[in-house]
């Protein structure tokens, strides 16, 4: 074995896993079907050779890199990096300079890739547009920032923007696996004992990053020694401390996610705030979705506050849109706030019984058919059928009130207490039937 071949094995060794394991070429590739899927885009652009400039746009960990890396491969293109953290003009001015000379040269192009693009100023920006332009470099520009605000309009009109999605649960555990078989690039060499469950949990843990996922699987493996079967035992334990997270009990599909819903509901429903925020940091924790969340709390103000402080809809409503605006880890404090407004409300479930007993009498009981006084007379020919006759309107009367059948059979569905906002409703309900 040539001293140059063992060089490189062993610099290729002190590599990140997550740096070893890159794909390199799109059939390795995980995930982000929508713009690499047979027949997209940029699938068809890779595959024709045809690549213009682009910026790809993501949360960490999704493959902005890794894809950067598989263009030049697919391409056979020189590929060249820059951080924008560390770049300055003159570093940029120089590597354009090499670009173009190995045109020249060599006749190759140059993938030019540009990581958080975003931390160039307008300068260092316009120092990229006559060059990409021309079409040498062809620039790949990573970014977390949305592009069409951090970057300026001139750059944004030469290149096309693809956006990366957070990779699944499903297409982290791929990756895993991979990299514990893969003997020449991965974990392969060393026997590694790893359930699902523990793959499941760092993949949900991970939460969509790639990267995040395989330097905890690394660290994981490299400081826990062999069982004297020779067998690396990475437990959920030894995942918890690699990913530094702690593994809580709540699979979505399972008892663990329905009984701490259950507890979460039963807690502002039964006035303990403090009770229902636990329960909300354990599934925010766990990595429930907030929009879910958030209809609970939404059915939680109607069902179990209702009119004893009407507010409390509007305010879990507010929340519920908040939240799904604003995303996480901030959806946590709207979310918060509604859920310690609803549990401190008064509670009614009035309206909620209302409607059960409607629902029972119309599923159970003959149907009733509107008085004809009520019925639409808005159309022609509805005086000759009679609709409307007699209909007597509340607004031409004292007090806005005027009684008149609106029932056939009179039934009392909603019986409103005397909590809260709802005792001023009982009161003002009472009195009309005095009159």
């Amino acid at each position: 074995m040539s001293d140059l071949f063992l060089s490189q094995k062993k610099k290729s060794e002190n590599q990140p896993l997550a740096v070893r394991m890159r794909p390199r070429n799109l059939g390795e590739f995980v995930g982000q079907d929508h713009i690499l899927g047979e027949g997209k885009l940029l699938r068809r652009a890779i595959d024709a050779d045809r690549i213009t400039s682009l910026v790809l746009y993501g949360p960490p960990g999704t493959g902005k890199t890794a894809l950067a890396h598989v263009i030049a491969n697919v391409t056979d293109s020189f590929f060249q990096e820059i951080n924008a953290v560390s770049s300055n003009v003159q570093e940029l001015r120089d590597a354009i300079k090499a670009c173009k000379n190995r045109q020249r040269a060599q006749n190759k192009k140059t993938i030019l890739f540009i990581d958080e693009i975003h931390r160039f100023n307008k300068a260092q920006q316009d120092v990229l547009m006559p060059d990409v332009e021309s079409g040498n470099p062809v620039l790949i520009g990573a970014t977390t920032h949305n592009p069409f605000f951090s970057l300026v309009s001139a750059l944004i009109s030469r290149s096309i923007v693809f956006e990366l999605k957070k990779l699944s649960g499903e297409e982290i555990i791929t990756i895993l696996q991979r990299a514990i078989k893969d003997k020449d690039r991965g974990l392969g060499e060393k026997k590694i004992g790893i359930t699902e469950e523990t793959l499941a949990f760092l993949a949900e843990a991970a939460d969509g990053d790639a990267r995040k996922a395989l330097s905890a699987l690394e660290i994981g493996v490299l400081t826990t020694k062999p069982g004297k079967d020779g067998i690396i035992d990475f437990n959920i334990k030894v995942a918890e401390e690699s990913i530094q997270k702690k593994a809580v009990l709540y699979d979505r599909d399972e008892d663990g996610h329905y009984d701490t819903v259950s507890a979460f509901i039963k807690s502002m429903r039964g006035s303990d705030p403090d009770a229902a925020l636990y329960w909300l940091a354990k599934m925010l924790y766990a990595g429930e979705d907030p929009r879910f969340i958030a209809r609970r709390v939404v059915i939680c103000a109607a069902e179990d506050v209702g009119n004893a402080d009407p507010q409390a809809l509007v305010l879990a409503n507010a929340a519920f849109q908040v939240s799904e605006f604003v995303g996480m880890p901030e959806a946590r404090i709207p979310l918060a706030q509604a859920v310690c407004y609803i549990a401190s409300a008064p509670k009614s479930n009035a309206a909620y019984m209302g409607i059960e007993r409607a629902m029972k009498d119309v599923e159970e009981s003959r149907t009733m058919d509107v008085p004809p006084h009520l019925k639409d007379a808005s159309y022609p020919g509805a005086k000759k059928l009679g609709h409307g006759e007699g209909y007597k309107y509340a607004h031409q009367y004292k007090d806005h009130y005027v009684e008149q059948e609106y029932i056939p059979d009179k039934k009392r569905y909603y019986e409103p207490t005397d909590i809260g906002y709802e005792k001023k409703i009982k009161e003002y309900l009472d009195k009309l039937k005095k009159k």
